[in-house]
């Protein structure tokens, strides 16, 4: 039996709720499976660990994470501590203290699920968006002086690197190359950022002469957005910086119908570290403990895991659930049902039961 070290970080709101919903399921897809095993362990990090300890992680975290195949990561934020506290304490420090430098976001609208685009249905929007996750706008690099002041400066400096982009590209271009269309957009802004833009449109024309099968074209990221909501179907794998990636993937989830059904997996292609996986839509302090918190992106997201650890046929079998129970209208208020997380769980969970997949 194929067995399998997972790191589970439920961390904070709403992260505990889904990610037990998403462990459940994996269980279920263990038990119908039979040929593998994924031996979970849990972690306390997050907001309350710091209210404790005064810190997100303990000093030697990213050492305790290292022996593992995989992250499970729920939600980091909470209202009381400031935004760049808890997420420069826990979920940056991991996806770049391991490199994962891959950050991958598809986003399909799911039978049952309505769109808010008029007209706009499943298969008309079926994207992959490649977000850069290791520098850009996010390398944290810059500073403040002459706080308080008048004269008070801050510097938020981006850093592209001829290294950073190129990988980037090639792991787009190859997901694209791997996908029905072969066909991947580079979102950029170099018409008014003219340095590491500019070097981000060079290096994407130099590493397309190596997927010649790959069809391929640009555009502004303002642009980008109108394209994506008049023109959905114009689109299918993207790639994007730090910043505006992380925008667009939140309009695309919700152009899917909400940011419950969005899933993440930050990856390091290179598989040098474990690589880590959550839902995109936060800690989302505002349903914590109600209930009704959409598991779904979870349950995405653990497919992606399966993916990126060699269990496809389980992370087909997965998906192949959800789609049945979306279909069957057990959803969650978020997209218009009237289920509880818990619901939808175990609707899932008996759809893998009775899958013959």
């Amino acid at each position: 039996m194929r067995e399998y070290k997972i790191a589970a970080i439920p961390a904070d709101g709403i992260g505990p709720e889904v990610i037990a919903a998403g462990l459940q399921a994996l269980e279920s897809l263990q038990q119908r499976s039979g040929d593998f095993k994924l031996n979970v362990k849990h972690f306390d990090w997050g907001s309350d660990y710091y209210k404790k300890t005064g810190r997100m992680m303990p000093e030697d975290g990213l050492e305790q994470l290292k022996p593992f195949d995989a992250i499970f990561f729920g939600a980091v934020g909470a209202p009381d501590i400031p935004d760049h506290i808890t997420l420069w304490g826990l979920r940056l420090p991991i996806c770049q203290g391991f490199d994962q430098y891959a950050n991958v976001r598809p986003t399909r609208i799911l039978p049952g699920i309505s769109s808010p685009l008029a007209g706009v249905g499943p298969g008309d929007l079926d994207w992959v968006i490649v977000r850069e996750n290791s520098e850009g706008e996010y390398a944290g690099q810059g500073g403040r002086t002459h706080r308080g002041l008048p004269e008070e400066v801050a510097t938020e400096v981006s850093i592209f690197t001829r290294v950073g982009v190129t990988r980037i590209m090639r792991f787009a271009f190859k997901l694209a190359q791997s996908r029905p269309r072969k066909f991947l957009t580079v979102v950029t802004k170099s018409n008014a950022q003219r340095y590491g833009m500019v070097m981000w449109d060079e290096i994407a024309a130099e590493v397309a002469q190596e997927f010649p099968d790959v069809t391929w074209d640009r555009m502004l990221v303002d642009a980008m957005t109108v394209r994506m909501t008049l023109n959905p179907q114009s689109l299918d794998t993207i790639v994007a910086t730090n910043l505006h990636a992380d925008i667009l993937s939140d309009l695309a989830g919700a152009l899917a119908g909400s940011l419950g059904v969005a899933p993440t997996a930050n990856i390091d292609p290179e598989r040098r570290f474990p690589s880590m996986f959550e839902p995109i839509h936060g800690s989302a302090f505002d349903i914590t403990g109600k209930g009704i918190a959409n598991p779904v992106a979870t349950f995405w997201t653990a497919a992606q895991m399966l993916d990126h650890l060699g269990e496809g046929a389980a992370a087909t079998r997965l998906m192949r659930a959800v789609e049945t129970v979306s279909a069957e209208g057990i959803m969650t208020p978020d997209v218009g049902g009237k289920a509880t997380t818990q619901e939808v769980t175990d609707a899932v969970c008996e759809a893998i039961r009775i899958s013959n997949i």
